[in-house]
């Protein structure tokens, strides 16, 4: 049971798949992918993040099983991950990218 809800005339009803975006007047949610600007490869895992985090000098807190956590030292800044990859959303993107301006993007896939 996946789609949107649509509120209309007073009636709330689900709209399925496919459907969705006309039920949005049109509006397509176009996915984002993380890019390592430098390599110009798509970020696919969180082996391959913390790969390229490390290289930056980011370092891997392990304290939270249900997190990913990254920290720089000689900076207040910290990078928090949902555990599980698939939860990984372009808010969790963003914030990579405005700590690492030179290093990563995001783009619509």
């Amino acid at each position: 049971m996946s789609g949107v809800w649509v509120f209309k005339n007073g009636v709330v009803r689900l709209v399925e798949n496919a459907a969705a975006s006309e039920a949005n007047g049109g509006a397509v949610r176009k996915r984002k992918a993380l890019v390592h600007t430098p390599s110009g490869q798509v970020v696919r895992s969180y082996a391959q993040l913390e790969s390229e985090l490390r290289a930056l000098g980011w370092e891997r807190y392990y304290e939270d099983p249900t997190l990913y956590q990254f920290h720089k030292r000689g900076s207040l800044d910290l990078i928090s991950l949902p555990a599980d990859f698939n939860k990984f959303s372009s808010v969790h993107m963003y914030d990579i990218v405005i700590k690492n301006r030179d290093s990563f993007r995001v783009v619509d896939v």
